[in-house]
């Protein structure tokens, strides 16, 4: 089966995402009493082909932190600070990539994990990447992903759950698999923003190994 076509990194690509997100009324805040507040980036970047693409970081070994396992830049919300503050923070913290206020695309829904944690996604434009400089101690690995790969046929699929109506999504990312959250935020990034196509993703379940 042939591959998606490459996305262009271009000025309309921007404009367009910037539209769609603005186009949507995310959902905010919390249903779920007492979850700890985290806010991650969605970083859209160019390859040196300028097609675009997404960075994806895998956890390092750490106990208590899902070793091992893909997830998008972001962390906990400090005391005092907006979601997007911390987003760009933690960029800066865990890859050591700047990203400026006026970078910001858009947001989408917040999403609840089952780990304890209320999850505020923004997306952001990064038009050139200086390198980057991932902390060892929280980061073993940072991926540029072709945003075309989230366009693969076949992709997401809908596995059962333990709970009824909240099946587990998987998403193929190249060779990859990933599971909600992370699979969750972008599958909702790739309808929304590449797309222009609302869509819920809060029913969508994580697997036993990312409730921990």
């Amino acid at each position: 089966m042939p591959s998606p076509p490459n996305v262009a990194f271009t000025s309309d690509l921007r404009a367009a995402m910037a539209a769609r997100l603005a186009g949507i009324s995310p959902i905010h805040g919390q249903a779920t009493p007492g979850l700890k507040a985290a806010a991650v980036a969605i970083v859209v970047t160019p390859c040196d082909q300028g097609h675009a693409h997404f960075l994806l970081t895998v956890r390092a070994s750490r106990p208590g932190r899902h070793s091992g396992q893909f997830a998008l830049p972001g962390g906990v919300i400090e005391a005092g600070e907006t979601p997007d503050a911390a987003a760009r923070r933690e960029c800066l913290e865990e890859i050591g990539l700047h990203l400026s206020a006026d970078s910001l695309l858009g947001r989408l829904d917040d999403y609840e994990t089952r780990s304890g944690y209320v999850i505020a996604p923004h997306v952001y434009w990064s038009p050139g990447l200086a390198q980057l400089n991932p902390d060892p101690h929280e980061v073993a690995l940072v991926k540029h992903v072709p945003l075309s790969v989230l366009n693969a046929p076949g992709s997401p699929v809908m596995e059962p759950g333990d709970t009824p109506g909240r099946p587990i999504l998987r998403l193929s990312v190249g060779e990859d698999n990933l599971h909600a959250p992370t699979a969750a935020l972008l599958y909702q990034f790739r309808e929304v923003a590449m797309h222009g196509r609302y869509l819920s993703v809060a029913h969508f379940d994580q697997p036993d190994f990312a409730r921990r």
